[in-house]
């Protein structure tokens, strides 16, 4: 029997397997393509540039690590820390001093040291505020954590608040994470602790997600996991106007480099600029320390990077904004290049 018609293709098949070579060469190109035209837009808004001025305010901010209120600390530590910050524009300090239970409850055992600390600081640094750095993960994408919907929580929670203050602390720094835009509950809670923070003269910070850098990519990133990444540039606006002080944590972008994260920074200075208040403190934070993985490429996410980066924001948006700065993350994880970089492209 002859064996051509088993060996040979028949047109259907050949325009099958053609069908398929194409769309393994177009499918890679169709979601590549996107990703490029993002990476070029980010480096593009990168290049210029900043505007003559667009330095400290002198209402810069510093993340401490726990290390400073439970006991490892000590008046040496204190000392070499005012001697860093002399000079600088830092105003604030966030000193961790949780976390907070999941009920919302804070026990001041965690926190033994706080008094010694702020007066410490009062006496070196005069005119620092010593903020409590407070904080949780929120049971938003697993069983475990706070729940903001329980009003028993969210009355705990400024409890607790209250209870640092009555310390000596002169502020509230919190920190919830990772938490959904649009969260009703998060609002209702910083309106309880903005009342009680006013009546002691007291400041009410939040750290805040990065705002969506194309509109509505929360909403697109939700079809495909529960980490609510960003925040929309509305519902940021609704925290701002709510709190003395907010920071963005303008790290852990994923940007492969320093051009496309410089970009980055950039973007979201220029669009946290348009929703916040001139009245409120707007921060953004800079990576003062050193990962490599998907999230926080190391070679990536440098302070010049995000300084250059803030500061063509700035320029762009709102080049005289008096209440603004950055904050610097973290203390125990800083560099000298860090610091350098910090002192001589944003403080001179």
């Amino acid at each position: 029997m002859d064996g051509t018609a088993d060996t040979e293709d028949t047109p259907p098949k050949r325009g099958r397997r053609r069908w398929v070579r194409r769309t393994a060469i177009a499918l890679p190109l169709v979601l590549l393509l996107p990703l490029l035209a993002a990476l070029t837009a980010l480096r593009v808004n990168y290049a210029g540039d900043p505007a003559d001025g667009t330095h400290t305010r002198n209402r810069d901010a510093l993340w401490l690590g726990h290390a400073w209120v439970d006991g490892r600390k000590k008046d040496a530590d204190v000392t070499a820390l005012a001697s860093r910050l002399r000079g600088t524009g830092i105003r604030d300090l966030y000193v961790h001093s949780g976390p907070l239970e999941h009920d919302g409850t804070l026990p001041e055992s965690v926190y033994p040291k706080a008094r010694w600390f702020i007066g410490a600081v009062h006496e070196k640094l005069p005119g620092v505020r010593v903020q409590a750095f407070l904080g949780d993960v929120l049971a938003t994408e697993g069983p475990d954590g706070m729940r903001l919907e329980n009003p028993d929580t969210r009355a705990a929670v400024v409890a607790s608040a209250r209870q640092v203050l009555d310390t000596g602390y002169e502020g509230i720094h919190l920190d919830l994470e990772p938490m959904p835009s649009g969260d009703r509950d998060y609002l209702t809670l910083l309106d309880s602790l903005r009342r009680e923070t006013r009546s002691r003269d007291a400041q009410l910070s939040v750290a805040a997600h990065q705002i969506d850098p194309l509109p509505a990519l929360h909403t697109v990133f939700g079809f495909f996991t529960d980490h609510p990444k960003w925040w929309s540039q509305e519902f940021f606006g609704q925290v701002a106007r709510r709190v003395d002080q907010i920071a963005v944590m303008s790290y852990d972008t994923a940007q492969p480099l320093e051009s496309t994260y410089g970009g980055y920074v950039a973007q979201q200075t220029s669009l946290a600029l348009e929703v916040t208040p001139p009245s409120t403190d707007l921060l953004m934070g800079l990576p003062f320390y050193w990962e490599s993985n998907f999230d926080h490429w190391g070679h990536a996410e440098t302070v010049p990077a995000a300084v250059r980066g803030v500061r063509l924001g700035l320029s762009r948006t709102d080049a005289d904004r008096a209440n603004f700065g950055v904050a610097l993350y973290i203390d125990f994880a800083a560099t000298e290049a860090d610091w350098r970089s910090y002192k001589e492209d944003w403080v001179r």
